[in-house]
Formats: structure tokens, C-alpha cells, sequence
């Protein structure tokens, strides 16, 4: 597989325009058909070597025609195979009829399939295109499969599971391996279509790589090779001023934790200065608690413009245990032309006019990260959460579009979404990450990066990627102190 493609998601449309255009570049369609339903064989001998019978379910269109070259692969191994069909194998056309001719094992219709013990079902009924709810016959095939705890082997994305939203459409099967061609698709990796998918194996099927790059639009997994080389690494001139001052703001006396969890990331993933605005009736608490990072007493909007008038800051992070209200939308509105992490308590505070703050930061260079977690998103984007037509990226996408902000989408799926239309989605998050004040964690880490000087994007996906790498290293168990503990985790070259 080139490794330019690796990070790439292509929607069901962009994959086949890649098709067609594959086509059009002289590639006979079958030999494509032909390499794909090979490598579904293959995965499947090796994935279930103890399989007594291989049972392939095709569908009515070129997914079900992998499938057919699927069990002719199969039976010329040697291995036992059964054929299913949906529909009118009549009816079919193109590559795929003629991979049904070629099949040597006649098929039965797909209503007469019965589970057996030893059986592993090849799901070739749909690919990464379905959009409507599948058929009551699919879905009882499905619950029959499933009941019977039959393994199953899916041909591109497991048949029911929408490519593009990564949600079920009605009912879907839950493979233990999924065989997709040369990039994999949003529903791949956004859940719950990434639970559904289980192991997911990318086979490059010959489709030349300056297509796909063609074809493709702007969403990616988030991974290291899209950001890295703009991670401020210290040098030997480095000095702490060079590495960015950040200053994250602190809530009452009773609500302090969440600011030093954040303004601890911060300092450990790398800004050179991190200082605590700490209203008065919580400087005693903070002190009494911080060390190497710095206190400020700030009270007012006013003092906060005092500050930024005085002090060479060059980050902030406003909204983890602040309090919601009045204040928080004025220190938001105050910080308009700086770099800002705006999370939790800053977040729900302008709920009631978010325009007020999109309006705010309007202006130039996207220089705000939103961190909302569903509940957040809905606050601030009621319309764009509610639009059930749209994935988890796209909706991602309108709404910085909407903020002319980057959005950290939070969740098992995080999307990190710019004004400019890039998606990407995280995919290294552990699941024990899903604990108190690991978002405030999250907020000191891009805050961190955004102090150094990198691009508003770039920090936030790679705040999110680290952070995951973080929670790895803090181990199942792991508190909110381990995580920040963590944050100076570095990637190898």
C-alpha cells in the first residue's frame, strides 16, 4: 500500500469516483473485481484456517460479485464453500454477472440460509454505499447469524453499516474481520461502526495511488505523519520564553482542580511558562498547591486586560472548573485576538447566544478551539447536532465552518474539524480515557502546543493524538493526575 494513503478516508461517493475513473484510465473493472474477491479469500483462510464450511452471502450489485470470486478462490483451495444470493442473480450485470458465471458452486436464495456449527459467513451483500435501511430479509439473516455466534468475514464494510456515517442502517452484521479496498471509509472509524467492523484489513486492489489522491477530499485518520514535522522540538538556543507562555484561568475556591489538571498538561507537554489566573478567594487554595507553574490574581474583566497589556502571553485556556455565566462570556469576548482552548464551563456559557462569540472571532487566521463533548456540541450548535443526514465529521465540519473555529469533537471517535473543511478522526484514544477531568487534561495539552507557535489545526489534532498516547502510558485505572503526569509524551522520529 503507498504510504501516502494510509491516512486517508474516502466517502462511498469519492470510491466510486475512484472507480470510475480507474476505469476510465484503461484498468479492466473485473481485474479489480478479481483482486479484491482474492484478498477476501485469503483473509478469510487465514483468519478461520479451522472453518468447516465458508458460506458467502452475495448481494445484487459489484459487492456480491467479489463475493462470487470470493467462493471460486475458496473452493479452488480446497476449502468448502455455499453460495447465497439476494435478489434475482438474474438481474445482475457487468462484472459482476460475470463473476457469477465463473462461480462453480450453485447458489441457493438467502432466506434459506441456516446457521450451522463450523460455518463462517462472507458478508458480500452490501458495500460502503448503502443508504437505506436494509431489507426485513437481510435483517433476519443478521439476527439468525448473530444468534448463532457464526463468525463473519465482511467484504468492505459489514452489510447494513452506513460507509459514510459509520451507523447502522436498521440492522448490521458484526464482523470479526473486514477486508476493504485501497483507503478505508468514514464508517470505518466512526462509531459504533468501528465496534462493528472488528479487525480491519486495507488490501490495495491496483487502483493507482494519484487517483485516489485525486478523489479524495479532506478527511484523514489523525495520525502523526500529518502534523509532526510542525511539533516544536527544544534546541540548544531554546529558552523558556521561546516555548510559549500559557495561562489558563481558574474557578472559585470550591473549583479549582480542573485549571491546575489543565495548566499541569500544559507545562509538561512543553509550554515554557504556565501561569494559574486564579480569582482572589482561590489564590490560597492554588498556591498552596502549585509549584513550578505561576499564579496571577484576576478578578475582573479588567484585570484580565490589565494582564494582557503587561504580560507576554502567548495562550490561553478558559472553561475547565471556571463556573458558567456572565464572567466566563467576558473573559471569552476579552481574549477575541488571542489563541484560546474555550472548554467545558466556557463552552455552555454561551449557550444562549453563540453568535455572539463566532462573531468574535471572526476575524483573520482561525486562532479558537471549541472542546465539546455531545452534550456541549448540541448547546452550541442545536440545528447542525440534530441533522441525523449528517456523520459525526460533517457535522463536525459545519459547525467550524458556522465558528470559523477548530473543533475538538469529543468522544471515542473524537473529530477534529477545521473552517477549511479538513476532518480528522482519532482513532488511539484507550477506552479507560473516559474519566473525570481527562478533558481538562486534553484542553492544558492543545493549549501547550498552541503557546509554541503551531498552527491552530495541527495543535489540536496533535493535542488529541498525544493525549491518547498519554492515557496508554497511564495505564487502565489511571485518574486525571496520571494523565497530566503523562503529557510530555513524545513521539519517536
Amino acid at each position: 500500500m503507498d504510504a501516502s494513503l494510509v491516512s486517508l478516508l474516502l466517502t462511498p461517493d469519492e470510491m466510486a469516483a475512484a472507480d470510475a475513473a480507474s476505469a476510465r484510465s484503461g484498468i479492466p473493472s473485473f481485474d479489480l473485481m478479481e483482486r479484491a474477491g482474492q484478498a477476501v479469500a485469503a483473509a478469510a483462510l487465514r483468519q478461520f484456517p479451522g472453518a468447516l464450511r465458508f458460506v458467502v452471502l452475495c448481494g445484487p450489485g459489484n459487492n456480491g460479485g467479489d463475493g462470487y470470486v470470493a467462493v471460486r478462490t475458496l473452493a479452488g483451495a480446497g476449502a468448502v464453500g455455499a453460495v447465497h444470493h439476494l435478489g434475482d442473480p438474474q438481474r445482475l450485470t457487468g462484472d459482476a454477472r460475470h463473476a457469477r458465471e465463473l462461480c462453480p458452486l450453485p447458489s441457493e436464495p438467502l432466506d434459506a440460509y441456516r446457521p450451522r456449527a463450523g460455518d463462517v459467513v462472507v458478508d458480500a451483500l452490501f458495500g460502503a454505499g448503502l443508504t437505506r435501511n436494509v431489507p426485513d430479509i437481510v435483517a433476519d439473516v443478521i439476527r439468525r447469524v448473530s444468534e448463532a455466534q457464526v463468525p463473519v468475514v465482511a467484504v468492505d464494510l459489514p452489510s447494513g453499516l452506513c460507509g459514510r456515517r459509520g451507523v447502522p442502517l436498521g440492522a448490521a452484521f458484526q464482523a470479526a474481520h473486514t477486508v476493504t479496498f485501497m483507503t478505508r471509509k468514514p464508517g470505518h472509524l466512526l462509531l459504533p461502526g468501528r465496534s462493528l467492523c472488528g479487525d480491519i484489513q486495507v488490501f490495495d486492489i491496483g487502483i493507482p495511488a494519484r487517483i485516489i489522491r485525486e478523489v479524495a477530499g479532506e478527511m484523514r485518520e489523525n495520525r502523526p505523519e500529518l502534523w509532526r514535522s510542525l511539533l516544536v522540538e527544544p534546541g540548544s538556543e531554546t529558552h523558556k520564553y521561546r516555548r510559549g507562555h500559557l495561562a489558563v484561568f481558574s474557578g472559585e475556591a470550591g473549583k479549582t482542580g480542573a485549571a491546575r489538571l489543565s495548566a499541569t498538561a500544559g507545562l509538561k507537554a512543553g509550554a515554557g511558562l504556565v501561569t494559574v489566573g486564579s480569582p482572589s478567594d482561590a489564590m490560597p487554595v492554588n498556591a498552596a498547591s502549585l509549584t513550578a507553574i505561576m499564579l496571577h490574581r484576576i478578578d475582573t474583566v479588567k484585570d484580565l486586560k490589565n494582564w494582557l497589556d503587561t504580560a507576554k502571553l502567548a495562550a490561553f485556556v478558559l472553561g475547565p472548573g471556571f463556573g458558567i455565566g456572565r464572567k466566563a462570556r467576558q473573559f471569552a469576548l476579552a481574549l477575541k485576538d488571542r489563541p484560546l482552548v474555550l472548554d467545558a464551563d466556557g463552552i455552555t456559557s454561551l449557550k444562549e447566544k453563540p453568535s455572539e462569540l463566532f462573531d468574535a472571532f471572526a476575524g483573520g487566521e482561525p486562532h479558537l478551539v471549541l472542546t465539546p463533548h455531545e452534550g456541549e456540541f448540541a448547546r452550541l450548535f442545536p440545528d447542525i447536532a440534530a441533522d441525523g443526514n449528517l456523520s459525526k465529521a460533517e457535522k463536525a465540519v459545519n459547525a467550524a465552518t458556522r465558528a470559523h473555529a477548530v473543533i475538538v469533537y469529543k468522544g471515542a471517535d473524537t473529530v477534529i474539524a477545521g473552517p477549511d473543511g479538513r476532518a480528522y478522526v482519532n482513532t488511539n484514544g484507550p477506552p479507560w480515557l473516559a474519566t473525570a477531568g481527562s478533558g481538562d487534561v486534553l484542553a492544558g495539552m492543545i493549549g501547550a502546543l498552541l503557546a509554541q507557535g503551531m498552527p491552530v489545526f495541527e495543535a489540536a489534532a496533535a493535542g488529541v493524538y498525544l493525549h491518547g498516547e498519554a492515557g496508554k502510558l497511564a495505564g487502565r485505572g489511571m485518574t486525571a493526575e496520571d494523565l497530566a503526569v503523562h503529557a510530555d509524551v513524545w513521539l519517536d522520529p
